[in-house]
Formats: C-alpha cells, sequence, structure tokens
C-alpha cells in the first residue's frame, strides 16, 4: 500500500514548457546556435543536461561554459516563471491524495531558494511534508543522491513511497533509492524515451495517481 507521494514540480506539477524552451533557446542564441522545436528539445533531452547541451552546441563544454550555460538558462526562465501555471489537475489531486489520509512530499532539481516562494503563490505549500530542492549554485545533475536524503530526512520506508516525475532520471532515481515510480508525460521527454525506463507511462497527473488507488 503507497502512503507516500514524492512529487517533482517542473513539467510535472508545474506546466512550464513554454518558459522552459524560450530558455533553452536563450542559450542557443547566445552560443550562434539556431533556435529549437520543442520536440527537437524532447529528442535531446537527458541527465546530466550537460549532455544534452553539448548535443546541441556541437561541443564540449569546459567548466566555465557550462556555468555560462546555467546562468543564461535561469536567467530566461525566471523572467518568464510568471506566465507558467499549473498542470491540469493540480492541486485538486494533491487535496485529494491528502485527504485519503496519506503523505506527500516534493523534491525538485530547480534551486531551492525560488522553488518554494513559487510554491508558496501557488498556495500549495501545505500540502507537502517537505519540500527540497537544489541547493547548489548550478543544476542539471542527477536526482539519485537527492531523493535519497528526502527520504531519509522524513524518515520514509521506499517501499512505502511512489516518485512522480517526468523524466527518465526519475525513474533512475526512485529505483536507485529502492521507491516505486509513475512518469507523466506533460514534461520534457517523449513517451517513447520515458517507457524505455519499464515504469508506468501515463498522461496526467489524475492518471498517474488512479495508478496508485487501483
Amino acid at each position: 500500500m503507497i502512503s507516500h507521494v514524492v512529487w517533482d514540480w517542473n513539467g510535472t506539477l508545474l506546466n512550464d514548457n513554454d518558459a522552459v524552451l524560450a530558455a533553452v533557446n536563450a542559450v542557443c542564441v547566445d552560443f550562434g546556435r539556431a533556435s529549437l522545436t520543442w520536440a527537437e528539445w524532447q529528442a535531446v533531452y537527458a541527465r546530466p543536461m550537460r549532455v544534452s547541451y553539448e548535443e546541441i552546441l556541437e561541443r564540449l563544454l569546459d567548466d566555465e561554459e557550462w556555468a555560462r550555460v546555467d546562468k543564461l538558462y535561469h536567467e530566461r526562465y525566471d523572467a518568464l516563471l510568471h506566465t507558467c501555471g499549473l498542470a491540469g489537475g493540480v492541486p485538486a489531486e494533491l487535496r485529494r491524495w491528502a485527504e485519503s489520509g496519506r503523505t506527500q512530499s516534493l523534491l525538485s532539481m530547480w534551486f531551492h531558494d525560488r522553488l518554494v516562494p513559487t510554491i508558496e503563490q501557488f498556495e500549495l505549500t501545505g500540502y507537502f511534508s517537505r519540500i527540497d530542492g537544489l541547493a547548489g549554485d548550478v543544476g542539471g545533475g542527477s536526482k539519485t543522491d537527492s531523493l535519497l536524503r528526502h527520504l531519509e530526512a522524513q524518515d520514509l520506508d521506499p517501499a512505502d513511497v511512489v516518485l512522480i516525475g517526468d523524466v527518465v532520471d526519475d525513474a533512475v532515481a526512485a529505483e536507485s533509492a529502492g521507491t516505486g515510480c509513475v512518469l507523466v508525460t506533460t514534461g520534457a521527454m517523449t513517451r517513447t524515451a520515458l517507457e524505455t525506463t519499464g515504469v508506468p507511462v501515463t498522461s496526467s497527473i489524475q492518471e498517474a495517481v488512479q495508478l496508485l488507488d487501483d
């Protein structure tokens, strides 16, 4: 019986695809590369993110260049954050899960100091037993270590937990931590890519939560 959900944020609970693509293309412009379509970005999306950018920019990036990419991306993304809304089914599904007596938390690889006030603006903070974002200054890494710390901080048994996210790295992190995983096709990766993980893949938050009740 699953008693706890760990939610991803960007691309899962937050519909930020347009802002993501605009931010990616800000990097492309700065590096003299033609803009991408959403399908082209989905085709190269991977973690660590540095790999994705090296593919689209057709060059290896040193640490200084990667820091520049990350800064360009987040400056443009932050400027467009106000245009993003919640994914379909949020917050109704968060409320329903809480009312069932089960618990939920949020783990994101977005910067913690930007994540927390954004969730507060959407009036979702009260649904989560814990909110963890990225503590460092440069993003783009794997979620595995963060998930392990997130579970340990809440004294959660991984067997009772499902991570709901939108990218392959969520499934990789869940497998490493011993939790279940359900992926949604609402974010940065195609259904075909998500299905390679072998975990359930759904089209919406509502479908993902329904799987946990079946």
